[in-house]
């Protein structure tokens, strides 16, 4: 048995090759434009990426399944009748819906959201931009007028494209605000709500499809990367817990059957995963919409030029000398929900010196992630270890910083490509699999030795306060 996993990601598209033996081969690899029409606005080309899709799979030669990650919340809208994408896909960090959602939650709309759907009304969520589309591309409302106007999540487009079948997974459909964490289904007073007519909207299955077929192979799991990452860290128990470093940084608990009510503390539930004729497995969700891209932000204005730089310093704790770095450059996500919220240096000094200013960056993109994990641990037991992958995941310094702020063992698997991973094992289960193959031991663990304590969990809480609202001052 032989599988492709297609990671569809934010900055770009990879595929591998999984096998019943478990190994786990890298065969392509494409990066893809990023387009800024308007401060805050980030777009996508939906043919490039789905170019890339079709050569990252073509690319394996010859496989039995093919299974699909895709970057969550980003949507797509085109004519059913060509397959012509009629705009740029809008991305997940995109906010250009900021003030259709403030007016809903100023109408009290939330109540709402969070009770069938589990979300906050957020522009980070799918369902206000696939509005966009009708309202401002003028060729979606006359596709709308002849039922050929097609609106969904970026996987549902390329499963429309690959397959011919118009269909989303249930992870996908619970991160538009649209689908009744209930009943599983597209809700209508979601949709009233937001004004997305259901007949534009894709059947939803099971992550393990089926899909249909792309060239006589089967498609046969198709999820958002988040929870691939998720089932690809091999978390499977109640409280196993993750964190994928890449654009943002986004920690995942499995927290079972039953779906748990975390607006209290600013967590999202949402669908883990759903293999077929199995009832969905919930998670607790929690995003940091900076972390990678801050670092590469920074590299960008020469605070630094090679990642060895960053991984070490010599001095002490930078939010400990009171030098701290709230990494808000998109707003602040869970718990804070705050889109007002700005990037921001604070305590900075005439000593302050380029290596301080990239310390702070470090421990803040760490203490953002561990405030997630704090949050998820008011409402799950956690367990004593997160897993860890994505870029980030190779800085020593960070590593060791989380360690100690959230009083957990950090591990690092031996794959750096858990999303892919997650993929591949999820299309074998689709395939029929009983018994997957083994997963390797980790490649490392980093222990907390208490450099960090609740004073830098304050101190970094205070400058949070600083940075909330700061576009609305």
């Amino acid at each position: 048995m032989k599988v492709v996993a297609v990671d569809q990601g934010t900055t770009g598209t990879k595929s591998y090759v999984y096998d019943a033996d478990g190994r786990f081969t890298s065969v392509a690899g494409f990066e893809h434009a990023q387009v800024y029409p308007q401060p805050g606005w980030v777009e996508h080309d939906p043919d490039e990426l789905l170019r890339h899709v079709t050569e990252a799979i073509a690319a394996a030669g010859e496989v039995d399944a093919i299974g699909i990650d895709n970057q969550g919340e980003t949507v797509i809208a085109w004519d059913s009748a060509t397959g012509r994408p009629i705009h740029n896909a809008i991305v997940w960090q995109d906010d250009r819906t900021k003030d259709v959602t403030a007016r809903l939650k100023a109408e009290g709309a939330e109540e709402l959201t969070q009770r069938v759907a589990g979300l906050p009304l957020d522009p980070y969520f799918s369902a206000a931009k696939l509005r966009w589309f009708i309202d401002h591309v003028p060729e979606a409302k006359q596709l709308l007028k002849e039922k050929r106007l097609r609106l969904g999540t970026s996987e549902a487009f390329f499963l429309a494209r690959l397959t011919g079948h118009f269909v989303t997974d249930v992870t996908n459909a619970s991160r538009t605000s649209l689908m009744s964490l209930d009943s599983f289904q597209w809700d209508s007073q979601l949709c009233d709500l937001f004004g997305v007519p259901v007949e534009c909207l894709p059947e939803i299955r099971p992550s393990t499809g089926p899909f249909g077929e792309h060239r006589g192979v089967p498609v046969t799991a198709s999820f958002v990367d988040q929870q691939a990452a998720l089932f690809g860290h091999g978390c499977s128990g109640l409280g196993d817990v993750k964190i994928t470093f890449g654009t943002g940084a986004f920690a995942l608990a499995i927290a079972g059957a039953e779906r748990l009510n975390g607006s209290r503390f600013g967590i999202v539930p949402t669908v883990a995963w759903q293999q077929m004729r199995d009832r969905p497995h919930f998670a607790l969700e929690g995003g940091v919409y900076n972390a990678a891209s801050a670092v590469n932000w920074a590299r960008q204005l020469g605070l630094f030029s090679d990642l060895a730089e960053i991984n070490a310093f010599d001095k002490p704790p930078a939010i400990l000398r009171d030098l701290a770095f709230v990494p808000a450059l998109s707003g602040l996500a869970c718990p804070h929900w705050d889109r007002a919220a700005s990037g921001m240096w604070i305590g900075l000094g005439l000593d302050t010196t380029r290596a301080d200013l990239m310390q702070s960056l470090i421990e803040g993109v760490a203490l953002r992630a561990a405030e997630v994990i704090a949050a998820m641990a008011e409402l799950l037991p956690l367990s004593a270890t997160v897993s860890v992958d994505g870029g980030m995941a190779r800085n020593p310094y960070l590593l060791q910083v989380l360690a100690d702020v959230t009083g957990r063992t950090i591990v690092v698997p031996s794959s750096t490509d858990l999303t892919a991973l997650g993929t591949a094992r999820m299309a074998m289960r689709g395939l029929g699999a009983a018994r997957l193959p083994d997963m390797p031991p980790p490649a490392s663990s980093v222990k907390p030795v208490g450099t960090y304590g609740p004073q830098a969990r304050s101190r970094f809480a205070t400058a949070i306060t600083r940075a909330r609202g700061w576009k609305e001052a």
